[in-house]
């Protein structure tokens, strides 16, 4: 149908509308120059024309409702034909910002109808129809005025397009805000997941984001440098060119051409005023073939080139004639002359493009994580991935937001740039972006978390099966446990303190000396002192080996970390350089295969990396260097020459005792805390002796715990003179220690206990040391009597029962069988006490007393230096 032009007076914008509102100057030049001739006609508009941010939608949700015809909102209304709109033919004295456009701008995205649809001039679109932008055009639809060239007098184009921009523009940044408080993600990202048609091509875009990153890295300045920007030439480390390998280039080629598409889309549909969620779907249709990652580095590479452009000029202009004339069509002068007032721009501006890069980083590493070891069906993964296109949409969209914004820099002059509500709605996108992204991290976290424990469960199941194995040499299997990289020099040379690498300990003995970081310096010592005696061994030569130790800490803080260095200064032999290299599946595998708690292990590996001995630091305690080369045969063989003798208790720890032996003497070893027992029991003793006359010797060594009151005992003793004591509490230590590790290694060896005398004699010393008072009499190093405190005093007590058969049967048949007698009457408890932190511990254990199996106990024992009796708390369950 033809309007006639209308010649009455210019309507006055709505006041409600200001961004509509064009300037004073662009009403007189608008005036002065009139868009069409008078009787012109103007071709019927599409009812699908995209000609601001609000339109008629069939969305019941209403994102943006219908206009009422009787409201004057200028150029994104239906008009109606008997009213003055900005859509109905103009005068020559009408004035609208969105008139008649420049048929030399290439609308055809925006214009782009349904084919389907029948096209009805100046009617509302059908409500059943869905508006889906960017369809091709039916090549038969007529579309009038809006296709054919029209005269424009003498108004440039160049000149309409910046008088078009600001009101179009303004237009797509505050449609923005509707849309992000009133959509619903899912609605949105059907639209992504719609067009998602992934073709199977695998695009390696780590290279092309890494090259983006760069030229967003120098084109994101601040207010500061932008006022030094137009005086000096911005320098810095550039972008490597030897990273630009053939394959990248031939990457490049191939993916320029849809960069270039999606850089001209986000340029266009800028200036035009398109809707954001528009664009935004338009730019996805054009990546639709390629991955979640392709399609965010493709559109971040296409606003790369704008923005850098942008940026390019800001920055030579002052030095480059050309650039200098370019940068004047930009309006760049005038931004960097008003950089402070800008800053609330530049912010939330540079905030979004760093979240945008942290967004995009993050799905990268979602495509990377290793298939072999989570798939889709792991929870984390799969929630990441249904979000992961939510991401993409709100990325994508908030690339077109800042596309805008430069936009806004180039057509609308500082000014409009000024507006802090701008400034708004990107920090809005941040804020969005910024959720997705914590969101993306924490499955990351648990996706990451997954992987290592799959991939530590899989090194585990490899070291047990490399430990099964026979090797040349031991350096797989070292490897294996200590630091698989060669570029690592994992240990330290504890001779000149220097990093070596494992190949030191190639065809080599070697000694693993595992521990926690709770080693103490007594048994630090011991064990330096057997070290230095068993290099010197005769057999050295034959058999070298090596000593490493290897710590295992749970969490190294920073005090862990300090203590570590303290503990390895002295040491002689070879440590790790760092606990954190040694890895989870090690730490396992100790923990598993060799039982390590918290008490120091020894394990030994021959020279071809077998385990020769699962823990020989109990051979080391036991005979020191005399046990090399401290393999499970050495051990076995140390044992059939043992026998149950004093020397055995005592040797290397007292050499006054091993002189009381030879001359053979009778010598009590006592022990317990209760001090008015050992006052009773040394009276007693020294009477029967002197009753007797044998020639009796009397050694304190003090109890396995509670260091602070065997202290106090020993001082009592000394001033009171009762008998000799061992005044080092390191001696009383190593001699526990000791008797300690002869059960141990029995255990450890599966020996009879039952018919191992030895074995049964130590477990009874043991047994009443947890119960209280004790002594153990020999002559020589015959031991003739190990007996409870609470049966050998009163023997000695009531010495006059039986002194009358000392004289027929000798004091040591006539004190061993008086204190048989009195043991037949009592039958005091036995009890041992495994710690949780040493190392294996036997299921079941007999009664060296009755033979019979022993019930087990869990017991919980705090022991108090205070002379505050222990606390126990025993849970029984009963084997």
């Amino acid at each position: 149908m033809d309007t006639k032009a209308v010649t009455g007076p210019v309507q006055k914008p709505n006041a409600t509308t200001p961004a509509q509102q064009p300037s004073q100057a662009s009403n007189v030049l608008l005036q002065a120059t009139p868009l069409l001739q008078p009787g012109q006609q103007l071709g019927p508009l599409q009812p699908t024309s995209n000609l601001g941010s609000v339109q008629q939608t069939s969305n019941p949700a209403g994102t943006y409702q219908q206009p009422n015809p009787q409201t004057n909102y200028g150029a994104v209304q239906q008009p109606n034909p008997q009213s003055n709109f900005a859509l109905q033919q103009p005068t020559p004295q009408t004035n609208y910002a969105l008139q008649q456009p420049n048929p030399q701008t290439n609308y055809g995205a925006v214009q782009q109808p349904n084919p389907q649809t029948k096209q009805v001039p100046f009617q509302p679109s059908n409500q059943q129809t869905s508006l889906v932008p960017y369809q091709q055009p039916d090549p038969q639809t007529n579309l009038g005025a809006w296709q054919r060239p029209t005269p424009l007098g003498s108004l440039q184009p160049s000149t309409l397009l910046s008088k078009l921009a600001p009101n179009a523009t303004h237009q797509l940044i505050r449609g923005d805000r509707s849309m992000l408080t009133m959509s619903d993600d899912n609605a949105l990202v059907s639209h992504i997941l719609g067009s998602h048609t992934p073709d199977g091509r695998d695009v390696d875009v780590k290279p092309l984001l890494r090259l983006v990153e760069d030229i967003l890295r120098r084109a994101t300045l601040t207010p500061e440098t932008l006022l030094t920007t137009g005086s000096q030439t911005y320098l810095d480390s550039g972008f490597d060119d030897k990273s630009l390998h053939t394959s990248f280039l031939a990457m490049l080629e191939a993916l320029s051409y849809t960069i270039d598409r999606i850089a001209c889309e986000l340029a266009y549909k800028a200036l035009g005023g398109t809707d954001a969620h528009q664009t935004t779907v338009a730019i996805c249709n054009m990546v639709s073939h390629y991955g979640w990652d392709a399609k965010l580095v493709l559109a971040l590479a296409a606003f790369g080139l704008n923005y850098g452009e942008f940026w390019l000029l800001a920055q030579i202009y002052s030095t480059n004639q050309l650039a200098k004339a370019m940068a004047i069509l930009k309006q760049v002068p005038g931004i960097i002359e008003h950089a402070v007032p800008l800053k609330p721009r530049f912010d939330a501006l540079n905030d979004l493009i760093r979240t945008i890069l942290e967004v995009t980083w993050c799905v990268i590493e979602f495509k990377d994580l290793p298939s072999i070891y989570i798939t889709t069906d792991v929870p984390a993964l799969a929630s990441a991935m249904i979000h992961i296109p939510t991401a993409v949409y709100w990325t994508i969209r908030s690339i077109v937001a800042c596309a805008s914004q430069i936009s806004s820099f180039t057509n609308m002059g500082y000014e409009f740039a000024l507006s802090t509500s701008e400034a708004w709605e990107l920090s809005t996108l941040t804020h969005k972006l910024k959720t997705i992204l914590e969101h993306l991290k924490k499955k990351m976290e648990e996706c990451v978390r997954y992987i290592e424990e799959r991939k530590d469960v899989e090194s585990y199941e490899m070291l047990v099966e490399l430990f099964k194995m026979i090797h040349i040499d031991n350096m797989r299997v070292l490897k294996a446990l200590i630091c698989p990289r060669d570029d690592v020099l994992a240990l330290v040379d504890g001779t000149t303190k220097r990093r070596v690498n494992l190949d030191v300990l190639r065809r080599k003995n070697v000694l693993l000396l595992i521990s926690s970081l709770d080693i103490t310096q007594d048994e630090l010592s011991v064990l330096e002192q057997s070290y230095n005696e068993s290099r010197l061994h005769e057999m050295r030569l034959q058999s070298p080996y090596e000593v490493v130790w290897i710590p295992i800490v749970d969490q190294l803080t920073d005090v862990k970390q300090r203590y570590f260095e303290v503990l390895q200064a002295p040491m002689t032999w070879y440590s790790v350089y760092h606990p954190s290299i040694i890895s989870k599946a090690s730490v396992k595998f100790i923990r598993e295969q060799w039982h390590f708690r918290n008490k120091p292990i020894l394990v030994v590996l021959d020279h071809q990396g077998r385990v020769v001995s699962p823990n020989a630091i109990h051979m080391m305690w036991i005979w020191g260097s005399h046990a090399f080369p401290f393999t499970t045969l050495r051990e076995e063989v140390l044992w059939r020459e043992e026998a149950w003798r004093l020397e055995l208790l005592v040797d290397g720890i007292d050499t006054t005792i091993l002189n009381w032996i030879k001359e053979g003497k009778y010598i009590f070893l006592y022990g317990g805390d209760d001090m008015e027992w050992i006052r009773k029991f040394t009276k007693e003793a020294k009477a029967v002796a002197a009753a007797t006359r044998i020639p009796l010797e009397m050694v304190y060594v003090g109890k396995a715990t509670k260091r602070e009151q065997v202290k106090r005992v020993i001082t009592n003793i000394v001033q009171e003179k009762l008998s000799t004591c061992w005044q080092d509490t390191a001696t009383i230590w190593f001699f526990w220690t000791r008797l300690e590790s002869m059960l141990y290694s029995k255990i450890q060896l599966g020996k009879d206990e039952e018919h191992d005398l030895v074995m049964q004699q130590i477990k009874r010393v043991l047994s009443f040391d947890r119960e209280g008072s004790w002594a153990v009499l020999s002559r020589g190093s015959s031991v003739l009597v190990n007996e409870h405190g609470n049966i050998l005093w009163p023997a000695l007590f009531e010495y006059e029962q039986w002194k009358e058969k000392v004289a027929l049967q000798g004091f040591d048949i006539a004190f061993q069988n008086y204190v048989a007698a009195l043991r037949g009457d009592s039958h005091p408890c036995c009890r041992f006490e495994f710690s949780n932190y040493a190392g294996k511990i036997p299921e079941n254990m007999k009664c060296p007393e009755c033979h019979h199996y022993m019930e087990k106990y869990t017991t919980f024992l705090c022991c108090h230096d205070e002379g505050i009796v222990p606390s126990l708390l025993a849970l029984a369950t009963n084997n």
